[in-house]
């Protein structure tokens, strides 16, 4: 058990180091698009949220 575990050890390894990492302005854009997505996402969802809780409270004093 011990020498498949090392044994996919080093394949992963050798996996990993196939791997073509983003260099420091890659990264620096990539995480810059994720929040300001993230940042979009949570205003709709904040605004949406609003407006249901308004609807929520205003429909059912007109009945």
């Amino acid at each position: 058990m011990a020498k498949e575990a090392a044994v996919f050890a080093g394949e992963v390894r050798g996996e990993v180091e196939k791997v073509t990492w983003p260099d420091k302005p890659q990264l620096r854009n990539a995480t810059l698009v994720i929040l300001v997505f993230v940042a979009i996402v949570a205003l709709l969802i904040g605004a949406l949220d609003m407006i249901l809780q308004w609807v929520l409270v205003t429909l059912p004093g007109r009945g």
